[in-house]
């Protein structure tokens, strides 16, 4: 396909913040929409030859639909693609393509700004300054709240990838162990991975970086959970539905674990109402953040680069990062 023929759009360009599109959009003919709803996608798709999407869902329905005639590339702008019916774009030979690694480091040291902060509270400490807790104490400190040393303790990681690795050599560095679990759904893990109840059983942090599929999906429920140890945590960065979430709170009501640090949820954003967001306002071993590990300034900019460069591969029919064709 000719560049004069690449007409481009981005469904939710508000995804990469003030990263600046300049080096796609003064290169090709595109469309940009900062936000694009279920109702609007496949009006938006139509006449355009190459989709940018982070989390814009493309399902069968749409593929099939007279307005995605022209597509021929869906460049996801994140590294996890399950918002792409795959299949679905292969039989229609509808490439897609994916952004691996981009945000390794950004997602890794914000697993462990979690995992520091569920073990010493800092941000509890400089809340309870502000509320002039400090100033009425009796002795010169607080100990309002648990402070652990991260040395010697156990990090079960499950999902060993980029991001996984990343977080191992981080966790290092504070003196911890680092247990690595078996990918759900592998028949044939390497010797050195921990089966899942295993790890569950050891660990003193938990943190998930596997993709979500059928295998992983709810993989922390009622019955992984109770596995836990009562004093463990667990951190997830990588998918909200790798956690069955009401057996999630009720582990932390019931103080099965001892608490939680989460970067995703099942719904997001999320209404109010959810469970989870209630519940953060309500539990002190409860930490929620809103699917922001991975946006660092730099990761943002390494992802639009990557999106170029595959795009540009696919004009010149290379493959590169390609996930579905």
């Amino acid at each position: 396909m000719s560049e004069r023929q690449t007409r481009i759009v981005f469904l939710d360009a508000a995804t990469y913040g003030d990263s600046p599109l300049t080096a796609i959009t003064d290169t090709w003919d595109c469309t940009v929409h900062q936000v694009t709803n279920a109702a609007q996608t496949g009006a938006r798709l139509a006449g355009h030859t190459v989709a940018v999407t982070n989390k814009v869902v493309i399902d069968e329905s749409l593929l099939n639909s007279p307005d995605a005639r022209e597509l021929r590339l869906i460049a996801v702008s994140a590294t996890g693609t399950d918002i792409i019916d795959k299949e679905a774009a292969s039989q229609r030979g509808v490439q897609v393509c994916n952004v691996p690694g981009y945000a390794s480091q950004s997602v890794a040291q914000f697993t462990m700004a979690l995992i520091l902060e569920l073990a010493i509270r800092a941000s509890s400490y400089a809340a309870a300054v502000k509320a002039g807790e400090w100033q009425k104490s009796p002795i010169f400190t607080l100990l309002t709240f648990p402070n652990i040393e991260l040395a010697g303790k156990k990090l079960g990681i499950i999902g060993f990838g980029n991001i996984g690795m990343t977080v191992a050599k981080m966790a290092r560095s504070f003196g911890m162990e680092i247990l690595v679990g078996a990918r759900p759904g592998d028949p044939a893990p390497p010797v050195e991975r921990l089966p899942l109840a295993e790890l569950l059983r050891q660990a003193d942090f938990v943190s998930l970086h596997c993709p979500l599929t059928v295998e992983s999906r709810n993989l922390i429920n009622h019955q992984s959970l109770a596995l836990m140890k009562s004093t463990a945590f667990l951190i997830n960065t990588a998918r909200g539905a790798l956690i069955d979430e009401p057996a999630l709170l009720q582990a932390l009501r019931n103080k099965r674990i001892a608490g939680a640090a989460l970067d995703v949820i099942t719904q997001e954003p999320p209404p109010a109402d959810h469970p989870i967001v209630v519940a953060a306002k309500e539990l002190n071993n409860l930490i929620v953040t809103p699917h922001t590990a991975w946006s660092s300034r730099e990761a943002r900019q390494r992802l639009l680069a990557e999106v170029k460069a595959n795009i540009e591969a696919f004009l010149r029919d290379e493959p590169r990062n390609l996930v579905a064709q």
